[in-house]
């Protein structure tokens, strides 16, 4: 073997989709961790490494050597080029289990929380075919992929073009396989979502607002996307997504939720967890009003906050019933600390990133009973209930919902009691 391929144990599944090994120190020093992905804790793996950092590195699976029972064979044929999937290897009820433990393990590890209260995750009744929207890069012959798992610095982000996913609902993977775009059309990613009824909307993203020539099949919605602009092509610029028998207009650059029926048990956690009579809530991060719509019937005042302008009118769209709420647009970390309210309860949905630490204070000190947080990277989460635990906050409990099985993501909602 040459000096860059080692044969290792992996001890763990870390955040991020890698298994972990060690390996000795270049310099007779402590080993080092070695993040390798595509491998399960117990396995013996021969890996190759791509990346050397002070204290750790990153290795390709050349060969697993010894494989743990519970390794299966994934389901697509670009499962390891493919940047998309991380755990197609591994059973359900084992990447449910993987996710648990890696939630628990940011708590400690960065939030220093000791026997943190993390639920059992909550599993997709279909592991399979659960995505209402996807988003493509275009590969420069004009065909659809994703990023591929492994590039190199210097090259930037290399596109695989595609021939099966096995992430999106039907529809769209009856759809996409026919959209080919000509080489050098400008367009640099296309989104497909599929609404209630099925119905479908593409958004094509480019930086500039020439149109791409695409044709599609009758009853397709398209929009073109280009910096802050849109221009509908064909149909509609937005779909209605049903969730809990409601349904919901979004617009084509507005976020949703990619699960629906995931999203449909995360809004229901969200109920039984309320305070009794609440009058006043706080959501943060509101997007199109997913959880303020199922809220605002509940309490006598609702306060929503959103930066991304599509999102604040499709919120005023799915909330107009209502006399009760109000909607201020605007970023969390400029809105809160302007807002001089005591909400009995504050829902926040930040996105990767986590709370911008002018809305984390904010929140300490408008001290809501509750506060309910929302979140999709669990280590920006340990981080911030660090925060809200020195803030007074106590932790009521914290559950992951598995919005993305085959993948490493973790989406969480977390319960902090005054």
């Amino acid at each position: 073997m040459d000096d860059d391929t080692y044969d290792l144990t992996l001890t763990a599944l870390a955040y991020g989709g890698d298994a972990l090994g060690r390996i000795p120190s270049a310099r007779g020093g402590p080993e080092r961790v070695v993040f390798v992905p595509f491998g399960i804790t117990g396995e013996r793996v021969r890996v190759r490494l791509t990346e050397q950092r002070r204290g750790f590195a990153r290795a390709r699976l050349l060969e697993v050597l010894e494989p743990a029972p519970q390794r299966i064979a994934p389901r697509c044929k670009h499962f390891g080029v493919c940047g998309g999937c991380h755990y197609q290897h591994m059973p359900y009820d084992l990447q449910l289990q993987a996710k648990t433990g890696i939630l628990r393990d940011q708590f400690h590890r960065i939030g220093h929380i000791h026997a943190p209260p993390v639920r059992e995750a909550v599993g997709c009744p279909e592991p399979y075919y659960y995505r209402n929207h996807v988003q493509f890069h275009v590969a420069p012959e004009g065909r659809l992929g994703y990023v591929a798992a492994f590039s190199e610095p210097q090259v930037g982000l290399p596109i695989l073009p595609i021939t099966e996913c096995h992430l999106p609902e039907p529809p769209i993977n009856q759809l996409w396989p026919q959209l080919e775009l000509e080489p050098g059309s400008g367009i640099e990613r296309v989104s497909i979502r599929q609404g209630a009824g099925e119905e479908l909307l593409v958004a094509l993203e480019s930086e500039t607002p020439d149109l791409p020539d695409l044709e599609v099949e009758a009853g397709v919605s398209v929009v073109h996307l280009y910096g802050e602009h849109s221009a509908v092509l064909a149909g509609r610029d937005h779909l209605a997504m049903s969730v809990l028998g409601r349904d919901f207009r979004v617009s084509a650059p507005s976020f949703f939720q990619v699960n629906s029926v995931m999203a449909a048990k995360m809004v229901e956690h969200i109920l039984a967890g309320l305070p009794p009579h609440p009058a006043l809530i706080l959501d943060v991060y509101c997007g199109v009003g997913l959880f303020s719509a199922f809220l605002a019937a509940r309490c006598q005042r609702l306060i929503g906050i959103e930066a991304s302008p599509s999102a604040c009118d499709d919120f005023a769209a799915n909330l107009d019933e209502f006399e009760n709420v109000e909607l201020y647009q605007d970023a969390a970390e400029r809105a809160l600390p302007v807002l001089d309210v005591h909400p009995d309860l504050a829902l926040v949905d930040p996105p990767r990133a986590g709370l911008a630490p002018a809305a984390l204070d904010a929140l300490v000190r408008m001290h809501p009973q509750a506060l309910a947080y929302v979140s999709c990277d669990p280590s920006t989460l340990a981080r911030d209930a660090a925060r809200l635990l020195r803030g007074g906050y106590r932790m009521r409990s914290s559950t992951p919902f598995d919005l993305f099985p085959q993948t490493y993501h973790i989406e969480s909602i977390t319960w902090f009691d005054a």
